[in-house]
């Protein structure tokens, strides 16, 4: 009798271990009374539509701040009253209705830092529309994100874990002994990454990258020899750039042999990165389409971006941001470099100059019987005003029958 009550005990200690177990976990597993929720993931791989399109929505330069308490600039005095970070929210609402973009490419200053107190709850303000969409998207760096309550390396790392982002804190490491951030390559800056978009459905080229989507970071603020100047893409990124470009382009080597008769272009590429090279400034003096509107705002330093883009051949256009008045694209060494135009409300602007975002869209060639790679790169821009006005629709990339 006495051996079957020391089994009870035995048995109640038991359950309350377990029950012990269960309520430190209920009770250290929960952010404000809410449990911990796993990252929601898109439809992947990136891929054409059946229609033999892909479509890219760029968001240059939300500057988004404290939501409500975060006021208009730059605006007409009749509107500055209810003008706020919710009106940036309702066009980015908008434009995600009204495009249907397969991919939103946000590109730096995303939050403006001297505006918010809490950079984590700031992004997940700015963000909030695309990932109530449901919509794969990814995100670089400007040079206001870090000048609140996070390092650039945190708000990349966070930027990575929201739903339905694509985007990475740097390229996996592929050599163990050139490991300097755990399993990410030694590279400078945060977010440096580059994503794939694979044929249409159906194709030949259904499990196949056609386009590449380089993300760069270009950095924030920088001294050079007593002097501050903006940030710049450095050579550590432009040889991992030169490196994920050669490596693409072996790998899709099976579009040589897909399209056998008609001219073969080597894999096409957009980048995306916030502070402009030096070379856009060339383009104030030759042929632009868009409004030029401020100075170009630049490094110092020229890095050799330009350079290095020209003899990877493959990216055929560059989507920046950081100047707001500025909305142009043009051409430099066969390069198209354009601009987001400023979307944020929040951020400076020029009153009675409406915010803006730009329409990227890349089209495959049709074959006898199937889409075949990239043949076309086109793009537009959208005004927030009352007609959400389409503006400068161009051709910017066309494979040329005669290569």
């Amino acid at each position: 009798m006495e051996s079957q009550t020391v089994k009870w005990k035995q048995y109640f200690l038991y359950l309350a271990f377990i029950y012990a177990i269960l309520y430190f976990l209920h009770t250290n597993l929960l952010l404000n009374n809410r449990p911990i929720r796993i990252k929601k993931w898109p439809h992947l791989p990136l891929r054409f539509r059946h229609d033999g399109t892909f479509k890219i929505l760029q968001v240059a330069d939300m500057h988004f701040g404290s939501g409500l308490l975060s006021r208009c600039r730059d605006v007409l005095p009749s509107h500055f009253h209810y003008c706020s970070d919710l009106n940036t929210t309702r066009f980015l609402k908008t434009m995600i209705q009204l495009e249907k973009p397969d991919f939103v490419a946000f590109t730096g200053d995303n939050i403006f830092g001297p505006s918010t107190t809490d950079a984590a709850e700031s992004l997940l303000s700015a963000f909030g529309p695309v990932m109530e969409s449901g919509i794969p998207w990814a995100a670089v760096l400007g040079n206001h994100d870090q000048e609140s309550s996070m390092t650039r390396e945190e708000l990349m790392s966070f930027i990575s874990l929201m739903d339905y982002s694509l985007s990475q804190t740097n390229p996996p490491s592929k050599d163990i002994n050139n490991v300097k951030r755990g399993m990410f390559l030694d590279i400078d800056g945060f977010g440096n990454y580059n994503l794939s978009v694979y044929g249409a459905p159906g194709s030949h080229l259904a499990n196949s990258s056609v386009l590449n989507l380089f993300f760069l970071d270009s950095g924030d603020r920088e001294t050079v020899q007593g002097v501050r100047t903006y940030g710049w893409i450095k050579e550590s990124q432009l040889n991992w750039l030169r490196s994920a470009s050669q490596e693409l382009q072996v790998q899709n080597q099976e579009v040589k042999y897909v399209i056998k008769t008609q001219p073969v272009d080597a894999s096409a590429a957009l980048a995306f990165f916030h502070i402009p090279i030096p070379e856009v400034r060339q383009l104030y003096y030759q042929k632009f389409v868009g409004r030029y509107g401020e100075g170009v705002a630049c490094s110092s330093v020229n890095s050799g971006v330009l350079k290095t883009l020209v003899s990877i051949k493959d990216v055929k256009a560059v989507f920046i941001g950081h100047d707001h008045n500025n909305d142009f694209c043009g051409n430099l060494e066969g390069i198209w470099f354009c601009y987001g135009g400023g979307f944020g409300y929040h951020g400076y602007g020029r009153i009675g100059l409406a915010r803006r975002a730009r329409v990227i869209l890349a089209e495959l060639r049709k074959g006898d019987k199937e889409w075949m790679g990239v043949e076309r790169i086109k793009t537009w821009k959208r005004l927030d005003d009352e007609n959400l006005s389409k503006i400068d629709e161009q051709v910017l990339w066309e494979l040329s029958p005669s290569r």
